[in-house]
Formats: C-alpha cells, sequence, structure tokens
C-alpha cells in the first residue's frame, strides 16, 4: 500500500512515546531502526507481534537494530501497552495520523469481513543514514523478530 520504495528517504517525524518525550527519526542516526506500524494496541495480533519483538529484542540489538513501534494510540494507552507486556522500546502515538499517512501505511482494508479504515502492518528497516533499506508488508505477528533478520539476512 505504501508509496515509499526501497532506497527512499524515510520520511522525518516527530511525536511522543509513552513518556510524552519528543522522537524523531534523526534521534537514529547512525543507527539502523526497525520502524514497525500496527494498528491498536492490546488487540490479540498486534500484541503478539509487540511479544515477539520483546522476546527477539536482545538478538536484534546484537544485530545493531533500534526497535520503535507507531500506532495511532495515545501515549497513555501505549503506557499501560508497554507495561502490562514489559515492552522493552518506545511506541509512538501518532494520534493526528501523520506518521502513518507520510509512510503511507494508513488506509482501506478488510478486517472480520468488514471494509475499515486503519493502520496497514508494515514494517520499515531504516539504515544508518535514514534510507529505507527494506519494506516487510506480509508482517508474520508471531515471527516478527525472526522476519526482520531473515529479510536483513542477519
Amino acid at each position: 500500500m505504501t508509496h515509499l520504495k526501497e532506497g527512499d528517504p524515510a520520511p522525518d517525524f516527530s511525536a511522543v512515546n509513552e513518556d510524552g518525550k519528543t522522537v524523531r527519526l534523526s534521534d537514529f542516526r547512525g543507527k539502523k531502526l526497525a520502524l514497525y506500524f500496527y494498528p491498536q494496541d492490546n488487540t490479540p495480533t498486534c500484541t503478539k507481534e509487540a511479544c515477539n519483538l520483546r522476546d527477539g529484542y536482545a538478538d536484534l540489538r546484537d544485530k545493531g537494530f533500534e526497535i520503535l513501534g507507531v500506532s495511532p494510540d495515545s501515549a497513555k494507552r501505549h503506557t499501560n501497552f508497554r507495561q502490562k507486556f514489559n515492552l522493552p522500546f518506545s511506541l509512538l502515538a501518532d494520534t493526528d495520523r501523520k506518521i502513518v499517512n507520510d509512510y503511507g501505511v494508513w488506509g482501506p482494508k478488510k478486517f472480520m469481513g468488514m471494509n475499515i479504515v486503519s493502520v496497514h502492518r508494515t514494517t520499515f528497516i531504516i539504515d544508518e543514514k535514514g534510507i529505507i533499506e527494506r519494506i516487510i508488508t506480509n508482517v508474520v505477528s508471531g515471527k516478527h523478530a525472526q522476519q526482520i533478520l531473515e529479510e536483513m539476512e542477519v
């Protein structure tokens, strides 16, 4: 669904995380970033994905990746979600949907037989210079950490 492609500069962003701290793409210069977009905190598939990334966090960090989640949920909701599942990475509150729109992951889709407008589960691997290295659109929520490592062949 995204209009972005591998090799494009990643769109800059600025949003608050679960602690109310402003986080920007530039904060990750010099680091590889797995920027993952998901529809909503505390839903079965989103929780499965977040917990899988939590469980694979040490391996991802050992391979040089930072992890950052983005959804339209509020910072308060992110705080509860992060604490409830002991997530070691930050979650950005994109309540105005600017980031999901800039990355082209907000739009119509089918969910349980209904037509809805929501976030398309997508992960962008952004290199140390802010360039999109890989776009994962076929996210496997229960194996996403491994999927990132396999996609990046590390």
